[in-house]
């Protein structure tokens, strides 16, 4: 069997990992030791219990695959390099994601990122009183609705550089999510953007002083590229992310394809087009080693559930926009189904 090499467990490596496991000798190179359900990462932070729920060891859904958790130092036209061993391999699915980068170093900011990261804050937020969230696109709004509704009396103030929460989503959608927080006192900052830290101070463009107990950074996006950034300096756009043709493969390397956030792909970086980009991908390799034709990779408007709180969400498809219990009981499905699908096995 010819060699395959995966780097990143998230939504895109997890899927492909499971597919082709069985046709080829197949090597999955992760962080971390688990897969993990990423949407309800933030849910972790008030419900600590919630972490067992949204994670499966690979372990637990692979059965014909090499495991190795660790860091990917580089790679090459032939092989990936971690620490002193190489892994050689015939094909490499590229699936590293991306993260919140912090433009500041203070010790009470935090990166929301994973959730086991994230518990280790769960006990400092029940204590914290002053909550600051830089960030009010979907993440930033998400977090501040679980904060809020978990903790009614905790002051929450949500700085976003938009006019507008999640301004790429829906009017109506937007306009909920204000109502939502506004209604709980939660204090919007929009059209500002948190510049420096000075003497315990959090301080906006517009000389807002903002004190807080713990921030969480919820902006700048940064395409965890590290592992390969040096052998595909050339397959790098502006912004660090990675070139793909439409069939996804990573250009001027056919044998070399990518999925998910770490790809340029004009999109929404969500979990759904992480997997819809896995299936191409499955699909695209297989045909690859059989000589037949690789299918294309379209972008499309795909539907969103957007959670707030437990019970509460909005659901928006293209310009269809619905609210309130429904669209939470949506979130909780899908995360239930997607996780039975890894531990079914």
């Amino acid at each position: 069997m010819k060699k395959l090499v995966i780097i990143g467990g998230g939504f895109a490596g997890a899927y492909c990992a499971q597919q082709l496991e069985s046709h080829f000798n197949l090597t999955l190179i992760d962080t971390k030791d688990y897969y993990e359900f990423t949407p309800s990462v933030l849910r972790t932070l008030v419900e600590p219990n919630h972490i067992s729920k949204i994670q499966v060891n690979h372990t637990q859904y692979l059965h014909h695959t090499t495991i190795i958790q660790a860091e990917v130092q580089d790679i090459s036209s032939t092989e990936v390099i971690v620490k002193k061993e190489k892994y050689p391999y015939d094909y490499l699915i590229i699936a590293t994601g991306s993260r919140y980068n912090s433009p500041f170093k203070e010790k009470n900011m935090i990166v929301t990122s994973r959730a086991a990261e994230l518990q280790q804050y769960a006990q400092a937020l029940k204590k914290a009183q002053k909550i600051l969230i830089v960030g009010g696109g979907i993440v930033g709004t998400e977090l501040a609705a679980e904060i809020i509704t978990k903790y009614p009396s905790k002051n929450v103030t949500l700085v976003h550089s938009q006019p507008e929460l999640m301004e790429r989503m829906p009017s109506k959608a937007q306009h909920y999510a204000w109502r939502f927080l506004e209604k709980r006192r939660v204090t919007l900052l929009l059209s500002e953007r948190m510049v420096k830290t000075q003497h315990g101070y959090y301080i906006t463009n517009t000389r807002k002083r903002i004190t807080a107990d713990l921030v969480f950074l919820c902006t700048g996006i940064i395409p965890n590229r590290d592992s390969f950034k040096k052998f595909l300096t050339k397959q790098l756009d502006e912004r660090h992310f990675l070139r793909v043709n439409s069939h996804l493969q990573v250009q001027e390397h056919p044998h070399i394809f990518a999925a998910g956030d770490i790809t340029s792909i004009a999109e929404e970086k969500l979990a759904q087009n992480a997997e819809k980009q896995a299936e191409i991908v499955v699909h695209n390799l297989l045909h690859l080693e059989q000589k037949e034709p690789l299918e294309k990779y379209y972008p499309k408007p795909r539907a969103m559930v957007i959670s707030l709180g437990t019970w509460r969400g909005i659901f928006a498809y293209k310009k269809i926009v619905f609210t309130g219990i429904i669209p939470g009981i949506i979130k909780q499905l899908v995360e239930w189904k997607t996780i039975r699908r890894y531990r079914k096995n």
